[in-house]
């Protein structure tokens, strides 16, 4: 993975301790909104198949997004009956926000949350978190998409939930199957980095953190479930469709540009196997020459399409300037970012500086190519002109790729890098209880030296917990 700025990685996968501590291992988060009906049995039915087939302690957590009902004296009374569930109480709603908050201030290492219907079948619980307690994965999510899945519900949601994947997958290039299941988990020292950059208090806040995370490198684990359709589901499709969308192309465009600091999820050099090397063979030469190629069709038919238009008004020569040097720009940004996984906007001008250098040798290239063509026919058609400059390019193309991976993004080898500073005992220690121990419950979340600081609201949220 690719970097330009400098942050320390996420400590090395490991498995949680087995021995007992006070804090949970595994903290189950219930948003709810207005829920009096279903709250109860859903909160004893989750209570008892943790405390049967769950093997580690747990907690049960109700995140009450301002509800006008009864749902809050329905949580105050598990809170009191239950030992193992407490209650939240927000001002405000959206999903999204409950999860930030109650996750932020958790003290347990693995953190997940399911609705309240329990669409999804319990039995699928434990092989979510599993991983995410050995230190297989990072993320866990439960896929309703899985050849495997057995699944009851209406045409109509069905072609939503499909249909909404393929835009992800068209549009951010998503590899995970199903982002609006609402089974999923997360270790809590991604959490805490990973939290902070997702700005979506929604329906999108699941979308937009898996997205983040497979871009930054993270394992996501997928689990087949079992889901049955729950038909008095109170969310406004229509609604919530076009918020996914603008969130869509709000995560689309920050990544596109560099905006997020997606290298705070690294993990330790050689954690990941894509990492290792083998001896004589140049470090994802395979990876980024699928990705210039991917860039340069794309930037081919960009270029090809801005020089038809500016011919309708302009000289072939001034056509062809114009339109190249689009096209270089916006082909740099994406070969900055897809190609050669550099993130993050620092020495981004340089980048597009040495990036037109490779443009004027294209341009001078392609304008060569169109001089000699007028020389030799006089007046050459529309067709000819295309068909040569698509030649010219494409002896561009390699002396382009070339430039740009050994001048302009060169591999950054690890003899290069500045030695580390050797740790001493004391911190190895600190590093060893922060990456295997967890707060204990009574310990307030600010005491926490690595934890986010919430918003202010959210902290008056939590302020509020229900009695």
């Amino acid at each position: 993975m690719r970097t330009d700025t400098s942050w320390g990685t996420l400590p090395a996968r490991e498995h949680l301790p087995v021995e007992v501590t006070d804090a949970p291992v595994l903290d189950v988060t219930i948003p709810v909104y207005n829920e009096e009906q279903d709250l109860e049995p859903c909160v004893r039915r989750l209570h008892e198949h943790l405390a049967r087939t769950f093997p580690y302690s747990f907690r049960i957590t109700i995140a009450d997004n301002a509800s006008t009902d009864r749902t809050p004296r329905v949580a105050a009374r598990l809170d009191t009956e239950i030992p193992e569930v407490r209650a939240y109480r927000l001002e405000q709603k959206g999903r999204g926000r409950a999860l930030r908050t109650v996750w932020s201030h958790s003290d347990a290492p693995v953190l997940a949350y399911m609705d309240v219907d329990l669409s999804t079948d319990l039995n699928a619980l434990l092989p979510l978190v599993a991983p995410l307690i050995s230190g297989h994965s990072d993320l866990a999510i439960g896929s309703r998409l899985s050849r495997s899945s057995r699944v009851v519900r209406g045409p109509k949601r069905e072609f939503i939930s499909r249909a909404y994947n393929l835009i992800l997958k068209s549009s951010l290039s998503a590899r995970f199957s199903d982002a609006q299941c609402g089974f999923k988990a997360i270790r809590r020292d991604v959490a805490q980095r990973l939290l902070p950059m997702v700005e979506d208090t929604g329906w999108f806040f699941d979308t937009e953190m898996l997205v983040l995370a497979e871009r930054a490198g993270l394992r996501i684990h997928e689990v087949p479930v079992d889901w049955i359709d729950d038909p008095d589901s109170t969310v406004h499709i229509v609604r919530t469709a076009t918020e996914d969308l603008k969130g869509v192309w709000r995560v689309g465009r920050a990544l596109a540009v560099g905006a997020l600091p997606l290298d705070r999820l690294a993990r330790p050099f050689g954690d990941d196997p894509r990492d290792r090397r083998i001896g004589g063979v140049p470090g994802g030469l395979a990876r980024q020459l699928v990705g210039f190629c991917f860039v340069g069709a794309l930037s081919t038919l960009f270029y090809l399409l801005l020089y038809s238009v500016f011919r309708a008004t302009a000289s072939p020569q001034l056509a062809n300037a114009i339109a190249l040097l689009v096209s270089a720009i916006a082909n740099t940004a994406a070969n900055r970012r897809l190609t050669f996984g550099v993130r993050g906007r620092e020495r981004a001008v340089r980048h597009q500086a040495q990036g037109l250098v490779v443009f004027a040798i294209g341009l001078a290239l392609t304008s060569g190519s169109l001089a000699a063509l007028d020389t030799a026919t006089g007046t050459p058609s529309h067709s000819t002109e295309l068909a040569v400059l698509i030649a010219a390019n494409l002896a561009a193309t390699v002396l382009r790729f070339l430039l740009l991976r050994a001048w302009v993004f060169p591999e950054r080898r690890t003899d290069d890098l500045p030695p580390r500073e050797p740790a001493t005992a004391s911190d190895s220690l600190a590093a060893t209880a922060s990456a295997s121990v967890p707060a204990t419950a009574s310990a307030p979340a600010s005491a926490t030296a690595s934890a986010p600081v919430p918003a202010a609201s959210d902290t008056a949220d939590l302020d509020s917990r229900t009695a």
